[in-house]
């Protein structure tokens, strides 16, 4: 068995832009969808490759591009920082766990083999019994790959219960690439995962389900352009997984229909005791009472979750001039937290080396206070400043700052927002500080 990396292929879009109003989306789901895909390749969320767009669409990984790469770390790191505050309610440690590993995760698992002991096998001149005995065996000896990052956090519990006391509740969160079978065709494809795994009282495991539950919509409604398109549905009894007996699905609206950015799972903790083989003296805590802690599981797929963001955020704007003349342009309003470039440095008409170097100090001191920035003045193709804003909108860069002749004089730049759409006139020292401060008070909306 193979297992590739997936990529999407995707083609460029071209924009114009003028003074636009806001119009509804397109009704049919895949026209926005492939105008999305066009624009994420052309402005470097996602590299062009051969593999299907449809993989994009399922939320599996692919090849990003710098911006595409830069807003998952954001996303990620949101994550990371809401499930692992807020203390009142019990702490969470971050694990790592392997991807490849000799441990036996499942009968029925992905396992990892070379092709070449498959082939090696086959061109053997034996029966058909001997080759499947030794391709089984050879599967036995083959190391399993995670298809989720329960199992690796259930097989740790036992170690770090000493660092809780042996006290509920607490959680164990970890990020990390797993692989997901895709239906039909016997291959698989990379999933980046988010995994919470909450231990809890037996008694309290169901009110933590719909904690979790309104905490995890309310995170991901908080970076929304269009909350509504965020929802959360009770998995029907019958679609149950497993040891699970209750589940939550987070879901998201995409033109073309909902699909599962998070699945929160009320799992008893029968697969607690598998995997540590029925010892329950040595998994009991307390939580006014000693019992075998029950399992509540928040597993996320955060390449769907890009897709999503990217989708909300996409706003198709128009102007019409005279009967017959209409020009569009696309602007993405990425939450500030999440958007990957926060400002793009230019300068005006005919730049001397002194704007140059302005700039260049400006790009340094933004590096040094961790703001994504991107160095439009280095761009060497000849464009129009009307070229460079529909470009920045499409990237959805917050802010574009003009490095002039009024800056050698006086200090003064120009600073346009992407969500206003306005110019403003400001002190070259005041700009970090107020995109630390832009930013910084968005994050805490």
């Amino acid at each position: 068995t193979q297992y590739h990396r997936t990529r999407v292929c995707l083609h460029p879009l071209t924009v114009r832009r003028q003074n636009f109003k806001q119009i509804s989306a397109p009704t049919d789901g895949l026209d926005r969808l492939r105008s999305l895909l066009q624009l994420c390749v052309d402005r470097h969320y996602v590299s062009p490759g051969e593999t299907n767009a449809d993989l994009f669409q399922r939320g599996l990984s692919c090849s990003y591009g710098p911006l595409g790469m830069e807003l998952r770390r954001n996303l990620l790191e949101q994550w990371w920082h809401s499930v692992t505050t807020g203390r009142a309610r019990g702490q969470v440690f971050g694990i790592s766990t392997l991807n490849i590993s000799q441990v036996e995760r499942a009968a029925d698992g992905l396992r990892l083999v070379e092709c070449d002991h498959i082939k090696q096998i086959l061109d053997r001149q034996e029966s058909k019994e001997e080759i499947i005995q030794e391709i089984k065996m050879l599967l036995e000896r083959s190391p399993t790959v995670r298809t989720n990052l329960l199992t690796g956090a259930l097989q740790q519990l036992v170690p770090l219960l000493e660092l809780v006391n042996r006290k509920l509740p607490f959680g164990l969160a970890e990020t990390g690439l797993c692989f997901q079978p895709s239906a039909g065709s016997g291959c698989s494809a990379e999933v980046t995962q988010t995994s919470l795994v909450w231990f809890c009282s037996p008694r309290t495991s169901s009110q933590w389900l719909d904690h979790w539950t309104r905490q995890r919509l309310k995170w991901w409604k908080k970076f929304a352009l269009s909350p509504s398109d965020f929802s959360s549905s009770e998995v029907p009894e019958q679609e149950l997984e497993g040891a699970a007996s209750r589940g939550v699905r987070i879901l998201y609206n995409f033109p073309w229909g909902s699909e599962t950015l998070e699945t929160l799972w009320s799992r008893g903790n029968a697969e607690l005791l598998h995997v540590h083989k029925g010892a329950r003296s040595k998994l009991q805590c307390r939580d006014g009472q000693k019992s075998v802690p029950h399992v509540v599981w928040i597993s996320g797929n955060m390449d769907r979750g890009v897709m999503a963001f990217l989708s909300n955020s996409l706003q198709q704007l128009k102007r019409e001039e005279g009967r017959q003349k209409l020009q569009q342009r696309k602007v993405l309003k990425l939450h500030p937290v999440l958007a990957p470039v926060k400002v793009a440095l230019n300068i005006g008409r005919g730049g001397t080396m002194e704007l140059r170097q302005v700039c260049g100090g400006l790009l340094q001191e933004f590096v040094e206070a961790k703001i994504f920035t991107w160095p439009g003045y280095l761009e060497t193709v000849p464009t129009s400043a009307e070229q460079q804003i529909a470009k920045y909108d499409e990237m959805g860069v917050l802010f574009s700052v003009v490095i002039s002749d009024t800056t050698l004089e006086n200090g003064l730049v120009q600073v346009r927002s992407r969500d206003t759409t306005i110019r403003e006139t400001m002190h070259i020292s005041e700009i970090r500080k107020f995109l630390s401060r832009y930013i910084s008070a968005a994050e805490n909306i």
